[in-house]
């Protein structure tokens, strides 16, 4: 079921210092996926970003491996949403904060259902981790990268036989 994101019908912000805010917060190259990208050149890796022709235009992309990166903003993608959304609750306008994210919630399950029926490895990251550690999560990137150049290199042998 596709669902639109909620209308700002009859909602006003809470305040004109939120709304400018909310609203001054990039779509792409934000602080988190550029401190990520740095590390995969660093790595040696080469990609392309914010790839129109993919479903959800990911925002790292591996072609030939068949990989996409999604470098997911804490807030607009609910992360931790149990605690998210109670607060979300407290708040002002929460039904069309509740409706957004969750709406956010349910386009990005569908866009990577999406790339992995087109047979993409689909990669999720959350802001607050990359920011803590891009390195660290620039490493386990990398080592999904070489799984897909490299399949058999992955395999263990079979015990007891020899090449």
């Amino acid at each position: 079921m596709v669902t639109k994101a909620p209308s700002f019908a009859g909602l006003r912000p809470s305040s004109a210092v939120s709304s400018h805010a909310k609203r001054s917060n990039p779509n792409r190259d934000t602080l988190h996926e550029v401190a990520l990208r740095r590390e995969l050149r660093r790595m040696g890796l080469r990609f392309r970003k914010n790839v129109k022709s993919l479903p959800g235009r990911p925002d790292i992309v591996f072609s030939a491996e068949r990989v996409a990166i999604f470098c997911d903003g804490d807030f607009w993608h609910g992360r931790n949403w149990r605690l998210l959304s109670r607060k979300l609750r407290q708040g002002w306008n929460a039904a069309y904060w509740l409706a957004k994210i969750r709406s956010n919630m349910e386009r990005d399950r569908r866009n990577t259902a999406l790339l992995r029926e087109l047979g993409w490895r689909v990669i999720r990251l959350w802001e607050g981790k990359i920011a803590r550690d891009p390195a660290a999560l620039a490493k386990r990137v990398v080592k999904r990268i070489r799984a897909r150049r490299h399949p058999r290199a992955n395999r263990t042998r079979p015990k007891g036989r020899s090449a």
